[in-house]
Order: C-alpha cells, then sequence, then structure tokens
C-alpha cells in the first residue's frame, strides 16, 4: 500500500531558489524526496543547497536558465549520470508582466512565452525517456488561475499559462500507456517575491483579498502541498487535471 509521501522518489524541480519553488523543494525533501533544482543566480542555488543540506536532506542544486538548450542538456547530463531515470517533473520556473497588451513589445511577450511556455514544453520532451524510466512518474507543470480567467495582466501571461493546462492534458493522454501522469496547479495570488509590488500596493492587495472567499493570499507552502499530493502515488488515477488552489474565487465571478 503506498503511504503519503514521496520516499525514494528522484524529483527535478525548475526555479527552485524562491518562492512557491523554494516551498516545493522543502515540501518534497520532507516528504522523503531526493531533490534535484534550479535556479537562474548560481548564489541562490548555493544557498538553497546549503540550507537544506544541513537539515540533512539529499538536494542539489544546479544554475540553469529553463530557456537554454545548453542548460537544459547540463539537466539530462546530470540526471543521466547520478539517478539514471526521474520520478517527478516540476516546471515551476517562471516569469510575469502586467501591461496592457498592445503596450508589450514583441521581445517582452515572447521572452514570456519562452519562459513559461515553452520551456516547460521543451523540459517535458528531453526528459520523457528518463520519466518512462521512472516509478510511476509525475508531471505537475505551475499554471495560474490567469490561465482560465481574466486577472488584468494583458494577453501574454495568460495566453502562456492557458497553453500549460492544455499541454498538460494533451501529454495526459499521450503518456498514459507509459503510467506517466501529467497534471497542472493554478494559483491564485500567494504571497511570493514575485509580487511584492501587489503585496505593497494596500489598493491593490484589497481588491484581490475582496475578491477571494476565504479574504486572503495564499503561502507558498498551500501551493506547494498541493503539488506533493500530485506527485505521490496516493493520487494514482489523477491525470489531465487542473487542480486550481484560489480560496475559492473561481466559485464567483472575477
Amino acid at each position: 500500500m503506498t503511504s503519503w509521501d514521496l520516499k525514494g522518489k528522484k524529483a527535478l524541480i525548475t526555479g527552485g531558489s524562491k518562492g512557491i519553488g523554494k516551498a516545493i523543494v522543502h515540501e518534497f525533501l520532507s516528504l522523503g524526496a531526493e531533490v534535484l533544482f534550479t535556479a537562474r543566480n548560481s548564489i541562490d542555488v548555493a544557498s538553497v543547497e546549503q540550507e537544506f543540506s544541513q537539515m540533512g536532506h539529499k538536494v542539489h542544486g544546479i544554475p540553469a536558465d529553463a530557456t537554454s538548450a545548453q542548460d537544459r542538456h547540463k539537466l539530462v547530463v546530470w540526471i543521466q549520470a547520478e539517478w539514471g531515470f526521474l520520478d517527478i517533473l516540476v516546471n515551476n520556473a517562471g516569469i510575469a508582466m502586467e501591461k496592457k497588451s498592445v503596450d508589450f513589445s514583441q521581445e517582452e511577450y515572447m521572452k514570456l512565452l519562452d519562459i513559461d511556455l515553452i520551456a516547460p514544453f521543451e523540459f517535458c520532451r528531453i526528459l520523457f525517456p528518463f520519466l518512462q524510466r521512472g516509478h510511476g512518474a509525475a508531471v505537475i507543470n505551475m499554471s495560474s488561475v490567469a490561465g482560465g480567467y481574466d486577472i488584468h495582466a494583458g494577453a501574454p501571461y495568460p495566453m502562456a499559462k492557458a497553453g500549460l493546462v492544455q499541454l498538460s492534458r494533451s501529454l495526459a493522454v499521450e503518456w498514459a500507456r507509459y503510467e506517466i501522469r501529467v497534471n497542472t496547479v493554478s494559483p491564485w495570488f500567494t504571497t511570493t517575491p514575485l509580487i511584492e509590488n501587489v503585496i505593497r500596493d494596500d489598493k491593490r492587495r484589497n481588491a484581490i483579498v475582496s475578491k477571494t472567499p476565504m479574504r486572503r493570499m495564499a503561502e507558498s507552502e498551500e501551493i506547494a502541498a498541493a503539488v506533493a499530493f500530485l506527485a505521490m502515488d496516493k493520487s494514482s488515477y489523477i491525470t489531465g487535471h487542473n487542480l486550481i488552489v484560489d480560496g475559492g474565487t473561481t466559485c464567483r465571478l472575477l
């Protein structure tokens, strides 16, 4: 019988040095997984690796840009040499930009789509052979409530996040025969460094909280717990699902 843990699992988490990504790394380690995480900044990588290693966890960090084919290949080489397989892939690395759609430059929206949508697709593709060798492998793509609802952010960010939801659905069907599950987690506004500008803006923060039935933003640990559930063998019959973690917000009209 499977347990409520991730003992023995090998997991890759992109963007694991801050916010939701770091919370996912911590949650996975606490549940017994061995974790490889990425971050763009080598200083951030070293800091997180040291923090969790001192707690006795098996954690490994690699500086990598998710949009770089060369950096993605570095991860493939590491996984091949150290593990030879992969049980869990969490595509968490991403950025957000909010402005009117017509105000985006082509460079800006292409960068956003490259990081938030194309990079996760490429990670899924290049890591597919390792997921096949995993033990009931699971892929979790980090989307957003913006992927299904307008949050006044302009079009590019919601475009990318909606694309991740459909990527998960498509791969869930395509990869079911290989016993690889693919799901999505879509958070509402979460207190992370990514939205510091929102948190500091009393008017904006209050507007968000007033739309949320639970009357608060999410904490990173609450999102990480949802990701961990979808990574567990306990969720073995769940695939192609978009788990919305929003304090009830999408139960009503935004």
